[in-house]
């Protein structure tokens, strides 16, 4: 089960936090075969209740699921894949960490930041992406980075999360 990581409604459909959702929505067009693809209805930092009951009713456990989520301390569009780990202080990671029991869940952060220097990071990712900088990170995002982590997505699935890791783990997309 592949689950993205965001925040319902339009209000919140472009900013920084639903990556996730992003990818999972271009995962739905030409759909893994065989991977059940899943955005948690709820708001992030409950995204365990969800997760966990999902992985339940379908028999999934921990190790095969893959988190999908966004990481203000990686660089703009960077990919980390971890086969587990803390929560890096991810709300919603944590939640699902503390709902499955166990930090035993890949994950594939993609990289939303810096955090400007000043700015609270809780606000900086429930802001959508810039497009009147010379860096354009809202066409950067929807052009380059979502295809390229939804491409990543499958790679992990069909070759494995060690292989993707291997591959993509600080690399620049």
């Amino acid at each position: 089960m592949v689950v993205g990581l965001g925040n319902p409604g339009e209000k919140f459909a472009q900013t920084r936090h639903n990556v996730g959702y992003r990818v999972i929505d271009l995962l739905k067009k030409d759909p893994p075969i065989g991977v059940k693809l899943f955005k948690p209805e709820g708001y992030m930092n409950s995204s365990g209740v969800s997760v966990a009951e999902m992985a339940r009713k379908n028999g999934y456990g921990p190790s095969d699921i893959l988190i999908v989520c966004d990481d203000f301390s990686i660089p703009l569009g960077m990919p980390r894949i971890r086969l587990g780990g803390s929560s890096g202080g991810h709300n919603g990671l944590d939640s699902i960490i503390q709902f499955l029991g166990t930090q035993d869940i890949p994950r594939l952060r993609v990289g939303i930041g810096p955090v400007p220097p000043g700015r609270d990071p809780a606000d900086f990712v429930l802001e959508p992406f810039s497009a009147r900088t010379s860096l354009d990170e809202k066409a950067q995002m929807a052009v380059y980075v979502i295809p390229s982590v939804a491409r990543i997505v499958r790679e992990a699935i069909i070759e494995g999360i060690e292989t993707a890791m291997n591959r993509y783990n600080n690399k620049s997309l």
